[in-house]
């Protein structure tokens, strides 16, 4: 569960840590609005990665995909390093080209992991899939924590921006490697995770031999409808907010610059600490209609 749980952090925290640095790249690109071209250059490549992998089908497997998501992920997080140290902090049309490219490919590895991983452990225990998406949480958490401190640190130092954003790339970086590590040496060593692996193999195995026929992509967004819809409104409305037009509000507050980075970090404390909540067993929505209702 430990593992499950940094490999969802790993899964997410890339690109909460390019939100999160917002205010960097907005003082480096003023006028190419950062969050919000970043945000439109990043989820088409999630959607369609994700898109083109379903068709797929199991031509590819699991094990392979979730290991390019995090190479990946690691290899743009060390880019957006070099790119930085380059450039000296400097910014033109080509640089933030680059940087687009960069957003683009966690896109595509974000597609490649997550899908991957929630089918890869639905094979498994509920509480790994439970302790994986607790990890996404905690990854906005940690790095809206640290990017308070880093603010509060830096925040009257020379260059003090692009001091706590290198901060977060360097960690980013640091934790993808990880991923990398346990999930490719310490994950599928576990004699827990060899056991429902074998026993995957043994239902795949016997179904073939049944020639037991599969539900066609169609009949199973048919069936799971009215969660598709679900994660279409709440996605429409958190981006809309996170990092929509409300990060951008112009308005006068008496928060000053610390307003946009006291905004994500509420939206993310309270995703971190919703995630937790299908724990409370009277709590837990079973019943779609209700999930619906709640959404």
């Amino acid at each position: 569960m430990a593992v499950c749980c940094i490999l969802g952090v790993g899964q997410l925290v890339a690109w909460n840590t390019i939100l999160t640095i917002s205010d960097y790249y907005y003082q480096v690109f003023p006028e190419y609005h950062p969050s919000r071209v970043l945000t439109l250059v990043y989820q088409p490549f999630v959607l369609g990665t994700i898109c083109i992998l379903v068709f797929m089908g199991k031509t590819n497997k699991n094990q392979k995909r979730i290991t390019i998501g995090y190479t990946i992920f690691f290899i743009g997080t060390l880019l957006l390093i070099i790119l930085d140290l380059v450039t000296k902090g400097a910014g033109d049309l080509f640089v933030y080209i680059v940087l687009c490219s960069i957003v683009a490919c966690f896109g595509i590895a974000n597609a490649h992991v997550e899908g991957a991983m929630v089918g890869e452990l639905s094979f498994m225990c509920p509480e790994f899939i439970q302790s994986f998406i607790a990890g996404l949480g905690i990854a906005g958490a940690i790095t809206s924590a640290l990017r308070l401190l880093t603010k509060a640190v830096f925040d009257r130092s020379p260059n003090g921006l692009r001091k706590g954003a290198l901060l977060f790339l360097a960690f980013s970086t640091l934790i993808e490697f990880i991923c990398i590590v346990l999930y490719v040496h310490i994950f599928p060593k576990l004699s827990l995770v060899k056991y429902y692996y074998a026993k995957a193999e043994s239902i795949h195995r016997e179904a073939e031999e049944k020639q037991t026929s599969r539900l066609s992509n169609k009949e199973l967004l048919y069936q799971n409808r009215n969660l598709a819809i679900n994660l279409f409104l709440i996605y429409t409305l958190t981006l809309s907010i996170f990092p929509g037009f409300l990060y951008e509000n112009t308005g006068e507050h008496k928060l000053g610059s610390w307003y946009p980075l006291v905004l994500v970090a509420s939206y993310n404390g309270w995703d971190a600490f919703s995630r937790y909540i299908p724990l409370i067993e009277h709590l837990k929505l079973k019943s779609e209609q209700w999930i619906t209702a709640y959404t």
